[in-house]
């Protein structure tokens, strides 16, 4: 009995061990939206950044995303102009609602994504008047996105088996421990 708890406490262990480096190597969610500035101005919007670097002849692209699109292609997009230490693109005639701003530089990295809600004002004769969502995700009619990670980025298949494998182990230490107190003690 005894060489049997040996063995499942150095399994649980070694198991531990394995997935927790991991978990650790999947990248941190809370880095989105840090990467760019979205701005507005009446029914203008417009973004800066200084996460991409030039190949020489452009620095990358910027897509505005209504509330019913889901992916950079389906946006306005506008390319990014500038210099090496900013770059900047901006859209005119936006119409009130939920926009994502999606900032993807030439050598195909997500420089940011941030959300904003552009609000037409109370008179409708009067152009529509801007408010920064500070909202960092996308927009609601996407789902909705519980914490800060899953539901935003696809992690890949080590970091998915890594947690699951976390999960197992908690899952049998939690049954192993509550078995072993509901046992009298024996001397």
């Amino acid at each position: 009995m005894r060489t049997t708890q040996k063995l499942l406490r150095s399994g649980l262990t070694v198991a531990a061990t394995a997935a927790l480096p991991l978990t650790l190597s999947a990248p941190a969610a809370v880095a989105w939206g840090s990467g760019i500035s979205v701005s507005t101005s009446g029914t203008s919007v417009s973004v800066t950044t200084s996460a991409c670097p030039s190949n020489g002849s452009s620095f990358g692209n910027a897509s505005l995303l209504s509330s019913g699109q889901t992916n950079f292609a389906q946006g306005r997009q506008m390319p990014l102009t500038g210099t090496s230490s900013s770059q900047s693109a901006a859209w005119t005639g936006v119409s009130p609602g939920t926009f994502t701003v999606i900032v993807v530089c030439q050598d195909g990295t997500t420089a940011g994504t941030q959300s904003i809600i552009v609000a037409a004002s109370a008179a409708s004769t009067a152009p529509a008047t801007p408010t920064i969502s500070t909202r960092v995700s996308p927009s609601p009619s996407r789902g909705v996105m519980g914490g800060l990670g899953g539901a935003v980025k696809d992690y890949g298949t080590a970091t998915v088996v890594g947690g699951g494998a976390l999960v197992v182990t908690g899952t049998v230490a939690a049954v192993w421990f509550l078995r072993r107190r509901s046992k009298p003690h024996r001397l």
